[in-house]
């Protein structure tokens, strides 16, 4: 029988190792944001405050991986504990390994059920700097297309660079990343 920790293992495996393939932008990304996002709020309402959809596949017309990633505000950490059995019966696996990474964030990933794309559930309290900083990212790359643009083409040229090395690929991009985010703080204070 497989233990949670030897499946969360596997897991922290798969998402390490796994290829890197960053795709055109595709609009099915919002529908399918939009269908998990009203299962979520069903599931978890009297513990979220707030639901976001995050990552490359919340800009438009930007290329990436075709994961959807879903940002959920909490009031506690403490409130996404009570989440995790919840969102296991809905098939996410909770990786707390993540946390040694960042401590301020529950990560649950849930593999893509046939023609659907892979999920990654991103808990962390409301406001706090990690939710901060995933939206003034996306919301830079929103409102500036060359940005976006310029990071598009970043992705593509790394994934190509590190097909196979997942943690390259996310470490060539942080510096992109960062500036995004310093220049929004600018903007958008």
């Amino acid at each position: 029988m497989w233990t949670k920790a030897l499946i969360s293992l596997l897991v922290r495996f798969f998402l390490m190792t796994e290829q890197i393939i960053v795709e055109e932008y595709n609009p099915d990304w919002v529908d399918s944001f939009l269908q998990e996002k009203e299962s979520l709020l069903s599931a978890l309402c009297s513990n979220i405050i707030d639901l976001e959809h995050i990552g490359s596949t919340s800009v438009f017309d930007l290329a990436a991986k075709p994961i959807i990633d879903i940002l959920i505000g909490v009031k506690t950490l403490d409130e996404a504990e009570k989440c995790i059995p919840i969102l296991e019966k809905m098939n996410y696996q909770y990786v707390p390994e993540f946390e040694d990474i960042l401590p301020e964030r529950r990560y649950f990933c849930k593999p893509s059920q046939g023609e659907g794309h892979d999920i990654h559930l991103h808990m962390t309290i409301l406001g706090s700097d990690f939710w901060e900083r995933q939206l003034l990212f996306r919301n830079y790359l929103r409102m500036h297309s060359d940005a976006r643009d310029r990071y598009s083409k970043l992705k593509k040229r790394l994934a190509k660079k590190h097909r196979n090395n997942r943690e390259a690929y996310t470490n060539a991009k942080e510096d992109f990343i960062l500036k995004c985010i310093e220049k929004a703080r600018e903007e958008f204070s």
